[in-house]
């Protein structure tokens, strides 16, 4: 009986992609109605990338410091959180040992290509995103903790249970920083710049409930009236540097797809200048000293979301009808808060500033979805025809 199969060329330049010879095998992944073609090289999963010694090894010595420092101290009671406590020392070691491995493998996975999104980083924009993760992840710590201290209140441990904690802890936050560098890519800074925003401002206004800062302004959350008002601030400053690099990155790309575009130039620009007042509403916070700077600041944020909304469709091509009529759907909103609240008066302060707020998150998080959208479909696209070939 003859048996029927089809025979597939691949172009040499995907060849050369996929790091593949003639008679090496490759795989066919089936789903639904797509097919995806693998070499043995995309088969390494991250638990073969990542060597069990990068994670462990550095949380061991941290565990090894701690015991020997409280030894020192001749303390065998040792709080979960305070000035000298577990939490203290995983915050500070954890966060400077989790952003070295972070770096270290951002770095090598940009050399060696593994990761599509980190080799096409610019090194100008390297430090942005080290700073980036360092802050989250020392946030996201003290947050860890914070929590715990609520949970467990007055907990502490013997010296050896605490370091067995420390190394523990250590392992998790290594192993994470190492994941986060290889599986970095526009969609997860997406969702980082969304999380750090949303999550830095509902922790600050939680933080300030008792303090009716709603009874103020938006802005009492990064003053020195607040509590912890440092924080967000610093939720700011690291989502602007989040959103320059993603600015940057997207329109690198933009420009293999659509070159020699004077309108993607003018595009990028001005949202680069949104990210660097985004930044600037936290470095100058709306304290005494800074009050006039920090207004001034405020409002030309609202002026460049409706100047990218107004040119929006002279500036991006291949703009869907339905994001533009948002986009004047939006502008129109934000012309009318302004209005109620600077000419008529009925708005709050607080009020006008939290629909500005959201109503521009949004829509800048809807933009960069379009963008990336944009991105995706100057994938390179090969068309090939199958041949029959004949089995006995």
């Amino acid at each position: 009986m003859t048996k029927k199969n089809l025979k597939l060329t691949v172009p040499e330049n995907v060849a050369n992609q996929l790091r593949v010879k003639a008679g090496d095998q490759v795989r066919l992944r089936v789903r639904n109605f797509d097919v995806q073609l693998q070499s043995d090289h995309s088969e390494v999963s991250l638990y073969q990338r990542i060597g069990f010694w990068w994670f462990v090894i550095p949380a061991l010595l941290c565990s090894i410091l701690f015991n020997v420092f409280y030894w020192i101290r001749d303390q065998n009671l040792i709080q979960l959180n305070g000035e000298t406590s577990i939490g203290t020392d995983v915050i500070f070691s954890g966060t400077i040992v989790g952003t070295l491995l972070f770096t270290i493998f951002f770095i090598r996975g940009r050399r060696q290509q593994t990761n599509v999104f980190s080799k096409n980083i610019y090194w100008r924009n390297f430090p942005a995103i080290i700073a980036s993760f360092a802050v989250i992840l020392g946030v996201a710590l003290i947050g860890f903790f914070w929590l715990l201290s609520s949970i467990f209140a007055g907990a502490a441990f013997d010296r050896l249970t605490a370091t067995i904690l420390v190394f523990v802890f250590e392992v998790i936050v290594n192993y994470v920083m190492i994941l986060a560098a290889f599986s970095m890519s526009p969609s997860a800074l997406v969702r980082l710049f969304t999380a750090l925003i949303a999550g830095g401002v509902l922790i600050s206004m939680a933080a300030n409930g008792q303090r009716r800062w709603w009874q103020h302004n938006f802005s009492f959350l990064g003053t020195d009236l607040a509590s912890q008002g440092w924080q967000f601030n610093l939720t700011l400053i690291v989502s602007a540097f989040l959103l320059v690099t993603l600015v940057d990155y997207i329109f690198v790309s933009l420009h293999q797809v659509y070159p020699h575009s004077w309108r993607l130039n003018v595009l990028r620009a001005m949202l680069t200048f949104l990210a660097v007042d985004v930044g600037a509403v936290g470095l100058f916070p709306n304290n005494h000293e800074y009050h006039w700077l920090h207004d001034q600041i405020a409002g030309l944020l609202i002026y460049i979301i409706i100047a990218l909304i107004v040119m929006l469709r002279w500036l991006l091509p291949h703009m869907t009808k339905e994001f533009l009529w948002i986009s004047y759907g939006v502008g129109l909103i934000l012309v009318a808060a302004d209005f109620l609240f600077d000419v008529v008066g009925y708005l709050s302060l607080t009020a006008f500033e939290i629909i500005g707020f959201v109503l521009v998150f949004v829509w800048v998080m809807m933009l960069l979805q379009i963008l990336q959208e944009l991105v995706d479909r100057g994938t390179r696209i090969f068309e090939e025809t199958l041949v029959a070939e004949e089995d006995e």
